[in-house]
């Protein structure tokens, strides 16, 4: 039990979850609705919620040691394409609609992956053009246009909208997709893979990893979330403009290497990369209630940013040493 207990605490994602309950005290100190009020409670809860998804998805992709830079644009397209869906085909099922999102997310994902995995050119670059090419197609696609609110069906906005008791839908269909994929990476042997590659991608081929297989699937698998979290930011805002999901691929990485996943690959969960979701939209909504400006609630999360690098190198070198000194005392 002490051993179990001292893993907690020693925990990275332990650091960050006590950093997000300092910013909700000192906010709800400086006005109380920001928790102590029914808007305050719903939008602590619902707005991370959509990041959420996206920093879950970017996570497993950066755990490889690759980056996915398009996820913002995924999002937009898959956000537009449920609004035209709804207008073109009166009457459409949402859960064809859904699929329809998820399975546009996943196909643009399985592009990034194909072009990663199998021209061997970084992540960065690729997704980097991917981002411009979705976000382009998106643009020329919506020109002038937007989807409406009352363009949407009741039921499908109401899931965007309401909740169970006192906890927002969109909060319990991110809570139950981060649990699946924490499941998946802790508990399955193709997702501790994951972690292999990413530790060492020449070893893991030279041992027999599958991995370009398994770089494909942590692409599809970031689209596809992608993809769905467009789809409910539809139901989510109602109107959807060509710069949806503008930004979204910055603040998901950051969110994803503040709760503790290493920029460098094979380190993390996408517990972490949650939290940092919270951490990080929860930190946009109390720094003006604290009375600081815009620069510098941007300058905040950059110092976050930065700090959650540092401080990841400084771990890996110091777990370096132990592992010399280990070695040294076993000779």
């Amino acid at each position: 039990m002490s051993g179990v207990l001292g893993r907690i605490l020693t925990a990275r994602e332990t650091g960050i979850v006590l950093a997000l309950l300092i910013v909700i005290a000192v906010a709800t100190a400086a006005n109380r609705s920001f928790v102590f009020s029914g808007d305050g409670w719903r939008d602590l809860l619902l707005t991370p919620s959509l990041l959420l998804l996206v920093a879950v998805g970017q996570a497993v992709v950066i755990i490889t040691r690759n980056v996915d830079l398009s996820v913002g644009s995924v999002v937009g397209l898959t956000a537009y394409l449920t609004g035209r869906l709804f207008i073109d085909l009166p009457g459409l099922s949402p859960i064809l609609v859904f699929a329809a999102g998820l399975g546009l997310g996943a196909l643009l994902g399985l592009v990034n992956g194909a072009l990663v995995a199998f021209a061997k050119v970084p992540a960065l670059v690729i997704t980097l053009g991917t981002m411009y090419v979705y976000r382009g197609i998106n643009v020329a696609w919506t020109g002038s246009d937007r989807i409406n609110a009352s363009d949407l069906p009741r039921g499908f906005r109401e899931l965007g909208t309401g909740g169970l008791i006192a906890i927002p839908y969109l909060t319990i269909i991110a809570v139950l997709v981060l649990a699946a994929a924490g499941w998946y990476l802790a508990s399955r042997r193709s997702g501790r893979e994951l972690y292999a590659i990413g530790s060492d991608p020449a070893a893991a081929h030279l041992y027999g990893l599958p991995v370009t297989r398994r770089i494909l699937v942590a692409f599809v698998v970031s689209g596809a979330l992608s993809g769905f979290a467009g789809v409910l930011f539809a139901a989510r805002y109602g109107t959807v403009a060509s710069n949806a999901g503008y930004g979204w691929e910055l603040q998901a990485i950051g969110a994803a290497v503040i709760g503790g996943v290493a920029i460098a690959g094979g380190v993390g969960t996408v517990w972490g990369a949650a939290i940092g979701a919270f951490l990080l939209l929860t930190i946009n909504r109390a720094l003006p209630i604290i009375g600081i400006d815009d620069f510098w609630q941007q300058a905040v999360v950059g110092a976050l940013i930065i700090g959650a690098i540092v401080l990841d190198r400084v771990l890996a070198v110091r777990r370096h040493r132990r592992l010399v000194a280990q070695r040294e005392d076993q000779r």
